[in-house]
């Protein structure tokens, strides 16, 4: 079985391929051009030649009849020194007249009858009639009543002219040798550079593919070439850019997969040290109370880690239906108050509520709740012996809601950072039920966004941080 072999023309080549299909190509249109345009002039100035000596003979024959003889002799010489032979014939085509080598022809009837008619005729080249390619005219005598009475034929080869025209067609190959050196040193200095500048891509192609994403070639916008490497420049930073998000979010899944560990470990084994000290009758009757009671928070502990877990995956993958509706906002902060009180008091934290009562917002009530109750479990959780408020307001027929608190703040360079899932500002606090596992926040801006609402944050390091929640009516 026969394998087609696949041709490979390097680019040097198809380089000089084009350079030398152009210079031929535009030699032979000018060879072609110039050919014609030459040998149409030489013909022009023969022919006017040929008439201005015919009609010299023919005016100095009229102004002297008898000397007729006399007068084509002295022409002869001249005539002949300028290769131009004549015939002088009478009005039945008779010649009576005829020059050293003049030619003897008979008139085409058409060409008889132009001339009868007092009109010069004028031939470029005729090789049917004389043994070689000749340019001739025949011009007619008329007498003092514009009789026709005879005319005159002078002749001229056009080997001069075709010898001029092979002349120059031969400067013109010259020509096109020197073209096609200089287009071969050009090609090879072209392809030198721009195969050059392909191989410096070809290689950064190659260090990205093997994993380099700090890879850099010199670009330009010169040409294709320079703006294909800037367009390589932003794509490995961009990939770059990609892969330190990349391994952030594995350091950071790595980090959570760690916390959760903990999380997990610690009730599970305060619920499995307390089951097994129930069944082995262990636990003092008087502690035995305690000892449940600490297995429920426990497991209500486990309960809250994996429902804020699919909680966060039902948002991401919009699975989740919001039913909205009007909610007076006063009412439902003075709920969230009364429900984190509790939470507020062990850290010595005061929850105040600023809002009027016609403040309404349009929401889905259990994600609104969760929304807030989210945030201000955040701010209870970096707040002591503070304040917390929770606002509300209409503002531009949009209903503006703030929690802020007088907490340990943010440090600006993670403020943004606070969104992402399983991050945590502060690693040492991981043991804090409440918003332990990194992922309320983000649950908290997903549900804002699903309500097409917009949150951002106003933090200050030491001196507290402020969430504010947009709504449009």
């Amino acid at each position: 079985m026969s394998r087609i072999r696949q041709i490979r023309i390097n680019y040097f080549s198809q380089q000089f391929i084009s350079h030398i299909s152009i210079i031929i190509v535009a030699f032979l249109v000018l060879s072609l051009l110039f050919a014609h345009y030459v040998g149409n002039l030489v013909y022009e100035e023969k022919a006017d030649e040929l008439i201005s000596y015919g009609k010299a003979i023919i005016s100095d024959i009229e102004q002297n009849p008898i000397a007729t003889d006399q007068i084509l002799n002295q022409y002869s010489n001249v005539l002949r020194s300028r290769k131009i032979s004549y015939s002088m014939f009478d009005q039945n085509a008779k010649l009576y007249a005829v020059g050293r080598s003049g030619p003897a022809i008979e008139l085409k009837p058409s060409e008889w009858d132009k001339i009868t008619q007092g009109q010069t005729i004028i031939v470029q080249s005729d090789y049917k009639r004389f043994d070689q390619g000749v340019t001739f005219v025949v011009l007619p005598y008329l007498d003092n009543r514009d009789r026709f009475v005879g005319g005159i034929l002078l002749t001229s080869p056009i080997s001069g002219s075709s010898a001029m025209i092979r002349q120059v067609n031969q400067f013109l190959i010259y020509t096109i040798l020197i073209a096609l050196g200089v287009s071969f040193l050009f090609s090879w200095l072209l392809s030198k550079i721009h195969v050059n500048r392909i191989k410096r891509l070809q290689e950064a192609t190659s260090l990205v593919s093997a994993g380099d994403y700090h890879v850099h070639v010199p670009s330009s916008n010169f040409d294709e070439i320079g703006e294909l490497a800037n367009d390589f420049n932003h794509m490995v930073k961009v990939l770059n850019h990609s892969m330190e998000e990349i391994d952030a979010l594995e350091n950071r899944r790595r980090q959570f997969m760690a916390d959760v560990s903990h999380e997990m470990r610690t009730p599970l084994t305060t619920i499995s040290g307390v089951i097994e000290g129930l069944k082995n009758d262990m636990i003092p009757e008087e502690d035995k109370e305690r000892g449940i009671n600490l297995v429920s928070q426990e497991a209500k502990r486990l309960i809250r880690l994996v429902n804020e877990n699919l909680d966060y995956e039902k948002i991401r993958s919009n699975q989740i239906q919001l039913f909205r509706g009007d909610i007076q906002l006063l009412e439902l902060l003075e709920i969230i108050q009364e429900q984190l009180s509790v939470q507020a008091d062990e850290k010595n934290v005061q929850i105040l509520v600023e809002a009027d009562e016609e403040i309404i917002v349009n929401a889905d009530y259990d994600r609104l709740v969760q929304i807030l109750i989210n945030i201000t479990k955040n701010s209870i959780q970096f707040t002591s012996d503070g304040t917390i408020w929770l606002r509300g307001r209409n503002e531009q027929n949009n209903t503006i809601i703030e929690v802020e608190d007088t907490g340990i703040g943010i440090d600006p360079s993670e403020v943004e950072k606070i969104w992402r899932r399983f991050y945590k500002a502060e690693i040492s606090r991981t043991s804090n039920p409440y918003g332990a596992f990194g992922l309320g926040l983000s649950i908290v801006k997903q549900l804002v966004l699903l309500h097409n609402g917009e949150i951002e944050v106003q933090s200050e390091k030491g001196k507290g941080t402020k969430f504010i929640i947009t709504f449009k009516q």
